[in-house]
């Protein structure tokens, strides 16, 4: 009785957060302490707000915490009667482990640690913001494409680090006189920055450094990065599919259609009886008109023979 009573009370209240976690009155409101929140974070870089406003900002940073705990508690309330759907959700657990950080002890202590945490409020607006989220999800799809992309640009970056090692270290030394600083000059040109000079002073070595440079940034600045485009957008299309499969409404149960029955008032005996025979005559006339239209052997109606 008692457990029966206990799911009840459990049940009811799952549903009454549920009602007020999934009111859009609640979403603007989480989104605005999430906006108000990053307003204060910034007004803290400045000195002179700081010295000035210390104990009014200290004031408004717990406000801040108490009313993000607040929201935490009713999002576990409204999964009163399924917590663990609540920990399958990636947003749910990173909501909860940012709130709950600011409240240990190591990372109160740790100012740097501790801003970081609060930093990490504002990355909360991409769970109200639709497309945000489809960008971040996407970004996430994208990465085992990414490493591979890394792969391959890491080995460009060596052979022709190597290659520019080999022919320019001795004419060039600031930017050639190593492996790494060879690297690092070729990561740059990856960007297209400093393109000009870089051509301009290969040319004073020798005509086939156009070569080598233009070769460079055919394949590392146009290639590879048109393929880590195509990546990140072919992941930003499979994201956005998934979001629209996961909002798509659930279709309505089917009810089954019940037709009402209408009582039909029983009719007088002797109506029924002259209906009954009127029924009977028109049938007789029906077998007599098929008896006579059927020709000689002909099979009348069930059970006889027509007579010749």
């Amino acid at each position: 009785m008692a457990d029966a009573r206990t799911t009840r009370l459990t049940t009811r209240l799952a549903a009454r957060a549920s009602r007020a976690v999934d009111s859009p009155h609640f979403t603007r409101a989480v989104f605005v302490l999430i906006a108000a929140n990053a307003v204060l974070l910034g007004a803290e870089t400045y000195s002179g707000v700081v010295a000035a406003w210390l104990p009014l900002l200290k004031t408004a940073e717990y406000l801040f915490l108490a009313a993000f705990t607040a929201e935490i508690l009713l999002r576990l309330a409204a999964h009163a009667d399924r917590p663990a759907a609540f920990f399958r959700d990636p947003w749910n657990l990173f909501d909860l482990a940012v709130v709950t950080g600011a409240f240990l002890p190591f990372f109160r202590e740790n100012t740097t640690v501790l801003r970081l945490l609060r930093l990490a409020r504002v990355l909360r607006a991409a769970r109200f913001l639709p497309q945000l989220r489809v960008v971040i999800v996407a970004v996430g799809k994208s990465l085992p494409g990414t490493l591979s992309f890394l792969l391959v640009g890491g080995l460009l970056l060596y052979v022709y680090a190597m290659v520019g090692w080999t022919f320019f270290a001795d004419d060039d030394p600031e930017h050639f006189g190593s492996l790494g600083r060879a690297a690092l000059t070729l990561f740059l040109l990856i960007t297209l920055d400093g393109l000009g000079d870089a051509v301009r002073t290969g040319l004073e070595i020798s005509r086939w450094t156009i070569v080598y440079f233009a070769s460079f940034v055919l394949f590392g600045s146009f290639l590879l990065v048109n393929l880590l485009i195509g990546v990140v957008i072919g992941s930003l299309d499979e994201a956005r599919r998934e979001a629209e499969a996961d909002g798509e409404p659930p279709r309505p149960p089917s009810v089954p259609v019940v037709v009402p029955v209408v009582p039909v008032e029983p009719l007088p005996l002797p109506l029924l009886r002259a209906r009954i025979a009127a029924a009977r005559t028109a049938l007789d006339e029906a077998e007599r008109a098929l008896t006579q239209a059927a020709p000689a052997g002909a099979t009348g109606p069930p059970g006889e023979r027509v007579a010749g």
